[in-house]
């Protein structure tokens, strides 16, 4: 539909201000304490909208809305913007691109810029004061085979957490595509993450910004998956703990394109961010092993740190 029939409609022109205006509002419901998290569930998608541009009928991008008005209303200093719609954002990385007080980091099927519109890719990281502050984990590599759980575990573990732990945000926006959920075709996305696995995704990062966390709808067309999917992060947000994940998925180590895909992003962000210098070694390894290496690591410091390394006085 033309952006201008569509605009002349009063019913779509109230729907878009509506689904925009009930981002916002439970944005500022949240940083405010009035709620713990939330999940607005609107359409159109937005985060393909920037300032000067539309996209179909994409005309506002709502999470960014919401994050400005947090930032001019209630004066919020770091607002993360986690973006896991299979299409890259490419409106929400236009609008922060030069802001350091809010990082976005986008997961995205890229395939070095033949999918969708071409956006997304790693060596982009912002600019000016901004550098440093825009993460695009760029999936490569077609879909031989396509990403599915293993694969966004080792962007959580090696990506996503840890450079959001050391940007220690107020508020954590989400744009919640789940076109990126087993059952979409080729054409849109193709890849195989399983619901129980956005809900996982949810309560890592509940572990952020005291658990100020809100979920905006963006992508997903298979019903049964988008059902699932929302359902998986919902009980997370409510405190449930997520349903386990598939034990083939917990012990599959990533893809070899993933791999690839997720190495070019650590070495172009580790020149910003120190916590995933160390991640380029764990890149290739299964949640279950990189677990493993964790824990044990965790054990040999606490017996250091239990150590009696006290000298004995010598006798003069």
């Amino acid at each position: 539909m033309d952006i201008g029939t569509m605009w002349k409609n009063p019913r779509n022109s109230e729907a878009l201000k509506m689904a925009v205006g009930s981002v916002t509002e439970l944005a500022l419901c949240v940083a405010r304490g009035d709620l713990r998290n939330g999940f607005a569930v609107v359409t159109p998608p937005g985060h393909h909208a920037s300032r000067s541009q539309t996209l179909d009928s994409i005309v506002f991008n709502s999470v960014a809305i919401a994050a400005k008005q947090l930032q001019e209303q209630l004066k919020v200093k770091k607002i993360l913007i986690v973006d896991w719609d299979v299409h890259h954002g490419s409106g929400t990385e236009s609008i922060f691109y030069t802001d350091p007080s809010v990082l976005y980091i986008s997961l995205h099927r890229y395939d070095d810029g033949a999918f969708f519109n071409g956006t997304g890719d790693p060596s982009r990281v912002g600019c000016d004061v901004g550098r440093g502050y825009n993460v695009n984990v760029a999936w490569s590599g077609g879909l031989r085979p396509p990403m599915g759980d293993a694969e966004y575990l080792a962007a959580f573990r090696t990506v996503v957490m840890p450079i959001a732990h050391e940007f220690s945000p107020n508020v954590v926006l989400v744009s919640a595509g789940f076109d990126a959920a087993e059952g979409h075709p080729a054409a849109l996305g193709g890849y195989r993450v399983s619901p129980k696995c956005f809900g996982w995704l949810t309560q890592k990062l509940m572990e952020l910004a005291e658990g100020r966390v809100v979920l905006v709808l963006e992508g997903g067309y298979e019903l049964v998956s988008l059902c699932d999917a929302s359902q998986a992060c919902v009980s997370a947000l409510l405190g449930n703990e997520p349903e386990p994940l598939s034990e083939v998925e917990l012990l599959r180590s990533p893809c070899a394109n993933a791999v690839c895909s997720l190495e070019k992003v650590l070495h172009v962000q580790s020149l910003h961010w120190r916590s995933v210098r160390s991640m380029l070694n764990t890149v290739s390894l299964s949640y279950v092993k990189a677990e493993r290496r964790v824990s044990a690591g965790s054990e040999a410091a606490l017996v250091l740190s239990g150590l009696n390394m006290t000298v004995p006085h010598r006798r003069q």
